[in-house]
């Protein structure tokens, strides 16, 4: 599959990866599993919203980070395997 092109008919682009905030490695394969740490919902070096869900962040804002997060997972992962390759995620931490 190319995740890219199915981003793409969703109307979503894979972003180039953001650089680590703090001392850690963003993604790092190990044979054919890839483990990614500290994604954030980054837009363009900042976090649009912090706070509680239904408190300060709406849920439908908290949906639009969430998916942000997921994104930057991706291209996180992009950095050390290809994205087409991916067979299943195993576990998502939030």
């Amino acid at each position: 599959m190319d995740v890219r092109a199915k981003l793409s008919e969703i109307g979503l682009t894979l972003p180039v990866a953001a650089k680590p905030v703090a001392a850690y490695v963003p993604a790092i394969r190990t044979g054919n599993i890839v483990f990614t740490a500290g994604q954030l919902p980054l837009v363009d070096g900042k976090i649009p919203a912090t706070g509680k869900v239904g408190g300060l962040v709406s849920i439908d804002d908290a949906r639009e980070l969430a998916k942000v997060c997921a994104l930057n997972c991706l291209a996180a992962v992009e950095t050390v395997a290809d994205v087409n390759k991916i067979v299943k995620i195993v576990r998502v931490v939030g």
